[in-house]
């Protein structure tokens, strides 16, 4: 059975997007940290981020540290945060987040209703910065 990942990323479930590539994708999480959390995805299906082949996991790591260097300029974060939990949906993701301190890592902190306005305007900012740093043959369309 696919996952509600698997389902996001062949569009049977809404998803703002900011990093498309034929190895991974990267969507803002629906309950963030912060605005502008993003989750590092691989198109492939792997539950434990321990069995992933070594390259799409050099892969998703730099796809993340693109992200976090997009947090960081175009949102104007401290700094980028990232952490993988893998609880939470059994299909491996890298939550990217950008963080003012070390209390931004706490997941009891999520925001459950998010202000939606501010997501898009995230999801704008973030690909913004993204095509700005010269990787826009990744990032969808606004």
């Amino acid at each position: 059975m696919a996952t509600i990942f698997t389902k996001i990323i062949d569009g049977e479930l809404p998803g703002r997007f900011i990093w498309q590539d034929d190895q991974c994708v990267a969507f803002l999480d629906i309950n963030p940290l912060s605005y502008g959390h993003t989750l590092v995805v691989p198109r492939e299906e792997v539950d434990m981020w321990t069995e992933i082949d070594e390259d799409l996991n050099a892969h998703l790591y730099t796809v993340a540290s693109r992200i976090g260097a997009a947090q960081v300029s175009g949102l104007g974060a401290a700094r980028a945060g990232m952490m993988i939990a893998g609880y939470e949906v059994p299909h491996v993701h890298l939550h990217v987040f950008p963080t003012e301190s070390l209390a931004d890592f706490d997941l009891r902190r999520i925001m459950r209703d998010p202000d939606q306005n501010k997501m898009d305007q995230a999801a704008t900012q973030l690909r913004a910065a993204l095509r700005d740093a010269g990787h826009g043959d990744f990032v969808p369309a606004d």
